[in-house]
């Protein structure tokens, strides 16, 4: 027990040195980003923290993608693309809830909370970072009126197959938890992608109003994302 404890550390320490170190998150940032994948590790074990990792690497890719070239369009994430501990809250603490869930519960349904959570925030990151880039297009998803790339609420058709791309990969990380596959598949990935499209709405209405900033929103969306993800899960198997 002691022993993989100190194992499961020293991983979510490399890990959170080496997001540091490559400028992915700041001090505050890595520290909470190592508090968030202990947490994973212990109550939801290999999976959901590979999964969360595999979000962080391609999150990271993502926004590092033609930086400059967002950078001169005024699209490029603040700070250079480093995040903070409250991205990594907002993008990380639902899981955790749904995990909790999970680890009291050993029910199948808060798995696919678990990750259609994840699917919501990958899908998320790579639905803003690169639509911005192919998505020359734009619309504001509350009216579908021309929007600026890059605005609270703005939507695109290459943004939109992003989203439903990151929301599966993160899908095929919770198939080797549940004998219901194709169901757990279906779930995460539907959920995911509405999580994404409720994160949009939220940033066209409550964080323009000013009532959530961008982790927050963040927080919501993968919130809705999961639990929609649970149910489908639920009524599907």
């Amino acid at each position: 027990m002691l022993e993989r404890l100190a194992v499961d550390v020293a991983v979510v320490a490399g890990l959170g040195i080496g997001s540091y170190k490559l400028k992915a998150l700041d001090a505050k940032g890595a520290l909470a980003a190592a508090a968030v994948g202990l947490v994973v590790l212990e109550l939801g074990g290999f999976y959901p923290f590979l999964a969360m990792v595999t979000f962080v690497v391609l999150g990271v890719l993502a926004t590092k993608y033609r930086f400059r070239e967002k950078a001169k369009l005024g699209l490029a994430q603040s700070r250079n693309g480093v995040r903070g501990w409250g991205n990594v809250m907002g993008n990380g603490l639902a899981a955790v809830i749904f995990l909790a869930f999970e680890y009291f519960s050993h029910m199948d349904v808060f798995w696919a909370a678990t990750f259609a959570s994840i699917a919501t925030v990958n899908g998320d990151t790579l639905a803003s970072e690169l639509g911005k880039i192919f998505g020359k297009n734009p619309r504001l998803i509350t009216t579908f009126e021309p929007a600026r790339p890059g605005v609270n609420g703005a939507i695109s058709w290459p943004g939109e197959l992003f989203a439903l791309l990151g929301s599966f990969i993160m899908a095929l990380f919770a198939l080797p938890l549940t004998e219901q596959k194709i169901m757990m598949l279906l779930a995460v990935t539907i959920g995911g992608f509405i999580g994404v499209n409720l994160d949009s709405l939220i940033g066209a209405t409550l964080e323009n109003e000013g009532i959530t900033n961008n982790n927050s929103t963040n927080f919501l969306a993968s919130l809705f994302g999961g639990s929609i993800g649970a149910l489908l899960f639920y009524v599907l198997a």
